[in-house]
């Protein structure tokens, strides 16, 4: 037990100012805040375990049980308004921790009744998902207890040269539009050129795919090799490739380790446009500390994902990934758990190499490697400040691509790597890795709570032995504690049911990928996902199908609930509480179904919000003072700008007209002079004249003031993540899902029957022909 101890106090906190020494400076601070010796240190836990035990167990009436919870929960909501976070935070745990595991304690003892073998079946699966459940509030719990929040490492530049850098951009089968972006900022980052290189990891260009059965496949990836090679030159990166596209992403990373030798490494997805100072931010992490392995930053996203563009809510709520890179990731960071996601990091040489390089036996090889590299005693650290602009999925079909690969990547790392047995980690960490791997299994919960109504109301299943008031002294209390508790701690970054959605979506999909993980642990392989896709039209997902058949289901069960609620049945009550859950599912469904109605996309590049002032010098035919017109930039992209004018410009059309765009560049610190081609012109109701113009200087000098406007301010990142974090409240988060599902269904619905009336006079109209060439032949 004592070992056990040492172990979780050994667990890292890391100063939050600079890289900081990783280690006794966790829970390690508490023990010397009070002075306990490792003896009372063990007594402490085993006194608090038996204290918990005791308040979990003790027996009391119902009466006093459902006094008892809902003064928890009163208690709960009554912190919230406290002003001193931190004790109010502490409060908060322990109060849902109380909740929690006295409802396990009651449900594990007094509701798993045998009625039958289907019964029982059932019974057992709903537990175990409840079970899932608790394991990962709890141990989230745990990981969030002492986020931390880091502040920039400054470069030391009066020690001698700085670390050199080898910049690295893999990528397979991404268009060169897209590649160019990301090559040009990435050597435009902030550094001195001589300790900078610059390498394209073109997989999509080996020596296997241009020799290719298939002429016509091999004939294109000549061409887009051809042309990689001449724009990496053009622009002065280095273009690199290899042999055979073995192990996928992790194969192309070790053949660029194998002919480079900076002595850190970036590396960049395809798609992840780094700001100017993504590196004055992050090396001098490495400066200060020699057994710092890894600094990751969040993936900062300027497209919405298919839930945000499906349902109109991009810009106006929070985006899923910030649960991920500003609750969890500092919370991982404080047990020197924060892994590699792949890009936007900062490598170590020495302790990649000293592991083989970029290890790739799972399909998540980012985390795979963090794994291997803690194991070695290494730390790592979690800078969350946005420092690169990337793309999401833009169909749900993409999206469930890249999410089930993430399912069954983390599944592969728990069975083949178990970090709970793997040597060199100390226990928080097993903790943390665990976590990350176990909670992809939410898919089997999800489905289980989705059809779990449909079980009792439709066949009568009997699967939780319990009345209403014994559910209402335990299970609402615990239902209620979790909800605040979620809201409480995570409301700026996950609005209420938001999670579920989401969750929902996936499930259907990931759980026949984590089941085939289960069965050939080896079996998957690695997926690129889809950028940078079009749609022209609205148009119903092709994988639209399964949530018709559930959707049916619950619809059914919760028309059967009603019916049985009016005629004369036993168990009112559970009927009623069953009826209930079919609703909340149904409200759930009514937001799936309308996500599923793919909305158009035909901009290949996002709009990204701006305000900027800038200046339009007319090349000729403009009106206005001296061809000079004054305004505001309301958004851009790779590809051009969006101006607003105010009231007094010119009345004649700016469309085909060539322009000068002058703006003061933030991330140059200078004013920019940008070749434009206004493409159009028109007036809006406020009777500003709104100027669509495209970027039409494509050398390296002019693309490259175009990328350092658009992509290199990290201060504006900044800004729109924090535009977007913002806490609403838990009934006003209900009734939004309400509004938006109901909303955005009836548009599936809509778009549904239409194509099925279209379908139907479709082939009438086919019948109609066959049946008049018969009549035809026959006369």
């Amino acid at each position: 037990m004592e070992k056990l101890i040492r172990s979780t106090l050994g667990a890292s906190a890391a100063s939050t100012a600079g890289g900081g020494r990783v280690g006794a400076e966790g829970l390690a601070a508490l023990g010397r805040r009070f002075e306990l010796p490792p003896w009372a240190a063990v007594l402490a836990w085993l006194a608090t375990l038996a204290a918990v035990a005791i308040v979990v167990t003790v027996k009391i009436d119902l009466a006093a049980q459902f006094c008892l919870s809902f003064s928890v929960v009163g208690a709960m909501i009554l912190l919230r308004r406290t002003r001193n976070y931190e004790l109010a935070r502490l409060f908060f745990l322990l109060c849902s921790g109380f909740l929690t595991f006295r409802y396990l304690y009651w449900r594990t003892t007094s509701t798993l009744t045998y009625y039958g073998v289907a019964d029982f079946t059932f019974s057992l699966l709903l537990y175990g998902a409840e079970i899932y459940g608790i394991v990962v509030a709890s141990i989230g719990l745990f990981i969030n207890s002492r986020p931390l929040t880091r502040r920039v490492a400054p470069l030391v530049t009066n020690a001698g040269p700085l670390p050199s850098v080898d910049v690295f951009i893999p990528t397979y089968n991404e268009s060169p539009e897209l590649l160019e972006t990301t090559l040009r900022a990435a050597l435009d980052i902030r550094y001195p050129r001589e300790r900078l290189n610059v390498y394209l990891l073109d997989d999509g260009g080996t020596a296997q795919k241009l020799a290719q059965a298939d002429a016509t496949k091999a004939a294109e990836a000549r061409a887009r090799a051809e042309a990689l090679r001449e724009m990496t030159a053009r622009h002065g990166g280095i273009y690199l490739t290899r042999e055979r596209n073995e192990h996928a992403k992790a194969g192309n990373i070790n053949a660029g380790l194998a002919l480079t030798s900076g002595d850190l490494i970036v590396i960049f997805d395809a798609d992840h446009v780094p700001t100017a100072d993504f590196l004055e931010k992050t090396v001098g992490f490495f400066q200060r500390d020699e057994q710092l392995c890894l600094v990751q930053t969040p993936h900062f996203f300027i497209n919405p994902d298919p839930l945000e563009k499906n349902l109109g809510m991009f810009g106006k709520m929070p985006p899923e990934s910030e649960m991920f890179y500003s609750v969890i990731q500092p919370g991982l960071d404080f047990w020197n758990a924060s892994f590699f996601c792949g890009s936007a990091a900062v490598l170590r040489r020495r302790c990649v190499m000293e592991i083989g390089g970029i290890t790739g036996q799972s399909i998540t090889e980012d985390a795979e490697t963090a794994l291997t590299l803690h194991s070695r005693g290494y730390r790592s650290l979690y800078l969350n400040e946005p420092l690169i602009s990337g793309l999401q999925p833009e169909t749900f079909a993409s999206f469930v691509v890249q999410r089930v690969r993430w399912a069954q990547g983390m599944i592969q790392l728990l069975l083949l790597r178990n970090p709970l047995r793997m040597k060199g980690l100390t226990l928080p960490q097993r903790i943390c890795y665990f976590s990350n791997a176990f909670f992809w299994f939410f898919c089997y919960a999800r489905v289980v709570f989705l059809i779990a109504p449909a079980m009792y109301l439709l066949f009568g299943l009997q699967f939780y032995h319990a009345t209403i008031p014994q559910f209402f002294a335990y299970g609402l209390p615990q239902m209620l504690g979790a909800i605040l508790t979620t809201d409480y701690l995570f409301g700026r970054h996950r609005w209420t049911l938001i999670s579920e959605i989401y969750e929902l979506l996936i499930s259907m999909f990931s759980l026949r990928g984590v089941l085939s993980v289960l069965i050939k642990p080896r079996a998957p392989t690695f997926k690129v996902t889809p950028k940078g896709e079009q749609l022209d039209a609205d148009a119903i997902s092709e994988l639209a199908g399964p949530f018709y058949v559930v959707y049916l289901c619950v619809l059914v069960s919760a028309v059967t609930g009603v019916w049985k609620l009016l005629h004369d049945f036993p168990h009112k009550d559970v009927i009623a509480a069953s009826l209930g859950w079919s609703m909340l599912n149904l409200i759930l469904l009514n937001a799936c179904i309308g996500v599923l109605y793919e909305r158009k996309q035909r901009r290949a590049a996002p709009r990204i919000p701006a305000d900027l002032p800038a200046t339009l010098h007319i090349d000729g035919r403009a009106s206005g003072t001296n061809g000079t017109l004054a305004g505001r930039i309301v958004d851009m992209s790779a590809g051009g700008v969006k101006l607003m004018i105010p009231g007094g410009a010119p009345s004649s059309p700016l469309a085909h007209t060539s322009a000068i765009l002058e703006v003061f560049n933030p991330s140059l610190g200078r004013t920019s002079r940008i070749a434009i081609a206004i493409r159009a012109s028109f007036r809006v109701q406020s009777g500003a004249l709104a100027v669509g113009a495209q970027f039409a200087d494509r050398s390296v000098a002019g693309l490259s003031e175009q990328v350092a406007l658009v992509y290199g301010d990290s201060a504006r990142w900044r800004e729109f993540r924090a535009s977007r974090n913002q806490r609403i409240g838990i009934l006003r988060s209900l009734a939004l899902v309400v509004r938006l599902g109901t909303v955005h269904a009836l548009h599936h619905h809509l778009a549904f029957f239409a194509g099925m009336r279209e379908c139907a006079l479709g082939r009438l109209a086919a019948v109609k022909r066959a049946f008049q060439s018969w009549f035809l032949s026959r006369s």
